[in-house]
């Protein structure tokens, strides 16, 4: 039912950051280079911990009143299941503004439990001392306090978090620098091509900080074949 991808490549892409994990899409020209990346209020609120990638899990959530349309925790902890691990969760709060934090301490040691290795939400967390020695991500704009009603609207549906919308089973990338989605046609080629995008600006840092840098050999060498 789910795409995926090898193991020992998914592996590959948490040893690499997501801004270089962008440029190798970049070079593949599959997708406009103003899509396919949440926005940069979504941003890592434990940044000293690695990226991560897994498959995502998707969820609606509200916290302004213990009334209205509530979703079984038992049925997103079942559909969370049904999905590959390791797994990304995606969290949409249809608050505004969002303020009640569903993740903390005990939901992230819950999803840990279940394969999660971490959430990207427009709403709020919160236990952040907590959760970092489990190295679980929290991705938000906001940290809060208190999580008010909180409770589960949906779950298993497509969802827009940072003005990306994401399906259940999308591969996605993290770390301190934000979230991107991966296209799954590209994902076994992405460590080459980090690799060549990492060769060719190694080339340009090299020569900035050569005492032999001029102007000239500058130009000289973005004449070269940009792979991004």
């Amino acid at each position: 039912m789910y795409k995926t991808i090898d193991a020992s490549t998914l592996e590959a892409l948490t040893k690499i950051d997501t801004p270089s994990i962008c440029n190798a899409i970049e070079g593949f020209d599959v997708r406009p280079r103003t899509e396919g990346f949440m926005s940069a209020d979504i941003r890592s609120q434990l940044p000293s911990l690695p990226a991560v990638a897994g498959y995502a899990v998707t969820a609606m959530i509200s916290a302004k009143s213990p009334h209205g349309p509530q979703a079984s925790r038992d049925d997103w902890w079942d559909f969370i299941m049904s999905v590959p691990a390791p797994r990304f969760v995606v969290i949409q709060d249809i608050d505004d503004p969002a303020f009640g934090a569903y993740w903390g301490e005990n939901n992230s040691n819950i999803h840990k439990a279940l394969g999660c290795v971490g959430v990207a939400t427009n709403g709020t967390v919160r236990d952040l001392d907590e959760v970092r020695p489990l190295g679980f991500q929290l991705f938000s704009p906001n940290v809060a306090p208190s999580h008010g009603y909180v409770h589960l609207v949906d779950v298993g549906k497509p969802v827009t978090v940072g003005g990306l919308t994401v399906h259940p089973g999308d591969l996605m990338h993290g770390d301190k620098h934000g979230v991107t989605s991966i296209p799954f046609e590209i994902a076994d080629e992405l460590p080459a091509m980090v690799k060549t995008i990492a060769d060719y600006e190694a080339l340009n840092i090299e020569l900035c900080q050569s005492d032999n840098f001029s102007l000239e050999k500058l130009k000289e060498l973005a004449k070269a074949t940009r792979p991004y």
